[in-house]
């Protein structure tokens, strides 16, 4: 009888722990990160009597936590993978909207500019026509530095997440070091304690990448996506964020561990860190670059062409736009006192890309910032011999500079944000050709003058009057110097100024050339303005500035959907992950519903055994009392 009590009991404790399991499992169906647990039960062990063994019961081995570490890992690594690409697709996107976006673009302001100089170009003297230009011209100043203001507001933007993020990692990790730290000290820890630490690893990894590794005695320790460790044990350690050596304004992540603080290569970051890293590198960066070449090649263009004109005062074009030198910034470890001017050598070879210049106690070494390859470069830095790399000119004002000292050179960073109108007064456009050729009404022969261009608009004698004289039909002299051969159709050349004249000229036939003078029709030069975008100046020569435009709307578009598809794809592969955690470890309502049934109908059972016991143990009472 009291083995029937006893049977009775310890099923009805088992039975009761097994509910509250059950009952637990579906108060914690929403909790993230909860893995459902179950009572393991086992047959108690029997005892001998006279007549042979007989069981005690049943006895509660263990609540076991469903897990499946690899499951779980698959869930760590899918997951870290996903927070990089949705930070990197959410940046570029809104980067991409900026650039194509007609209220926001450089297109539209870029088109109406250029059709106000062709508009010019049919009314040259028209004072409304020279207004507009200039409303035209400041209007697209106006984008161009909106928009740099724009991606410079994402930088910080970038800054600012890192801050947060280091900030959140160090958080998790603390808080990780402390649950190993008492996990390791239980020889049979929670499952919660357990789901706790899982979840958290989880949140980490998601801000880093990485993964966890499990060694003796139940601890965790999480790594970056480049292998740096985070938590170690009962140990963690913590991230910093330090800015550029060469752009202080600029915020790099940083490691703290046993003493030293390492910075990061912005490879061997994953999750939401890695994807702000990324945006900043491949794709804010490099339209910010082109952004700025765009800028600076319509600047130094469209002045050499101005230059080459004459406005209505009867003085040579000055320069139209403004625009600072190629920004070169020190590191903050050089030990030298050099300093380096830059300038733009030439159009056509300007790349968007930084250069890091660095000097070996001999001479100068231009390599790429980030992969470290050589890119070519000659000079030697002085003034007569500049150091010339991708189109910039850099020259070595003062100062010696020390072994191993560098400099980063950024060619077009930052140009769009500072580009300017030179000029407020309409009157100084430069919309005339500066000379102008005329044919002696005495003239007897068929000579025609035509294609007068401007070739050299610094030439000191450009505006000088030149007279071309023909001693016969194949022989003539300018301003007396000659005689010089002449062949129909030639291309005569003089004081910075072409000519082409054509026909058959008689002796004594005479041509001037001359300076076109003050409020002139001409609209010569306004024409050779007015298709200055379609003007192939960039690459070597092979691509148009209105070519430009449209590769940085496609380069950034294509980035942003290319982001976009990698995390879309991302998703279905962490769905798939989270799917397979959730088939070991989720809880299902329905079959929690048909264990609680099955338990309580259990529960109740062991109920009547002992009520049972009881009933035998109150009847063996009452026999003994007659």
């Amino acid at each position: 009888m009291s083995n029937l009590l006893a049977t009775g009991s310890s099923a009805l404790i088992a039975f009761q722990r097994a509910l509250s399991t059950v009952g637990h499992n579906v108060a914690n169906i929403n909790t993230p990160g909860y893995s459902r647990q179950r009572v393991e039960l086992e047959a108690r062990d029997a005892t001998y009597f006279g007549y042979g063994y007989q069981g005690n019961g049943v006895q509660i081995v263990d609540v076991r936590r469903m897990a499946d570490s690899l499951a779980t890992s698959r869930l760590l690594d899918s997951g870290g993978e996903l927070a990089r690409l949705q930070q990197l697709s959410t940046l570029s996107s809104r980067l991409d909207q900026l650039f194509s976006e007609k209220a926001t673009g450089i297109s539209a302001p870029w088109s109406s500019f250029f059709d106000s100089v062709n508009a010019l170009s049919s009314n040259a003297a028209g004072s409304a026509d020279r207004e507009s230009v200039l409303a035209q011209a400041n209007a697209l100043v106006t984008r161009f530095r909106q928009i740099d203001q724009h991606l410079d507001g994402l930088d910080t933007e970038v800054n600012a997440g890192l801050t947060a993020a280091t900030g959140e990692v160090n958080r998790l990790a603390k808080e990780i070091a402390q649950l190993n730290g008492q996990i390791g000290g239980s020889s049979s820890p929670s499952g919660d304690l357990l789901d706790r630490r899982d979840q958290l690893i989880s949140e980490l990894v998601a801000f880093t990448g990485g993964n966890a590794a499990t060694q003796d005695g139940g601890l965790v320790n999480v790594f970056s996506a480049g292998g740096q460790p985070l938590v170690v044990g009962a140990t963690a350690s913590t991230l910093v964020t330090v800015p550029d050596p060469y752009r202080p304004e600029r915020l790099q992540v940083a490691l703290e561990t046993n003493g030293q603080r390492v910075t990061l290569d912005k490879r061997a970051l994953g999750g939401q860190i890695g994807g702000l890293v990324e945006f900043r590198t491949t794709v804010l960066d490099p339209a910010m670059a082109e952004l700025g070449r765009i800028a600076t090649s319509l600047a130094q263009t469209f002045n050499e062409g101005h230059r080459a004109g004459m406005d209505q005062y009867g003085q040579m074009g000055a320069d139209f736009f403004t625009l600072p030198a190629p920004r070169l910034s020190s590191n903050a470890n050089n030990t030298g006192n050099a300093s380096l001017t830059t300038s733009v050598g030439n159009v056509a070879g300007l790349n968007a890309q930084n250069v890091l210049l660095r000097f070996d106690g001999a001479a100068w070494v231009a390599t790429h910032p980030d992969t470290g390859a050589s890119i070519p470069m000659t000079g030697t830095g002085t003034a007569a011999d500049p150091l010339v790399v991708n189109g910039i000119e850099v020259v070595l004002a003062s100062g010696t500079p020390a072994a191993n000292d560098r400099f980063l050179l950024q060619p077009t960073a930052g140009a769009a944000g500072n580009l300017g109108v030179a000029i407020t007064d309409p009157g100084r456009i430069a919309a005339a050709t500066p000379v102008k050729a005329t044919t002696d009404l005495a003239n007897t022969g068929s000579g025609k003058l035509s294609g007068l261009k401007v070739t050299d608009a610094a030439n000191a004698a450009l505006l000088a009057p030149a007279d071309i004289e023909f001693i016969d039909a194949t022989q003539y002299t300018i301003n007396g110097t000659g005689p010089f051969v002449y062949t129909p159709g030639q291309t005569i050349a003089y004081n910075g100024w072409s000519v082409v004249l054509d026909g058959a000229p008689a002796a004594g036939d005479t041509f001037s050339v001359g300076p076109t003078g003050a409020n002139s029709s001409d609209n010569g030069n306004a024409k050779l303005l007015s298709n200055l975008d379609d003007a192939r100046v960039l690459n070597g020569g092979t691509l148009t500035l209105n070519g430009a435009i449209g590769g940085l709307t496609t380069q950034v578009g294509s980035a942003a959907r290319q982001a976009d598809y990698s995390a879309q794809a991302q998703q279905v592969i962490h769905d798939q992950a989270q799917a397979a955690r959730d088939a070991v470890s989720g809880v299902n309502l329905d079959e929690e519903a048909a264990d609680l049934m099955r338990l309580q109908q259990a529960y109740q059972a062991a109920s009547q055994i002992i009520a049972t016991a009881d009933t035998l143990f109150q009847s063996l009472l009452a026999a003994t009392r007659r």
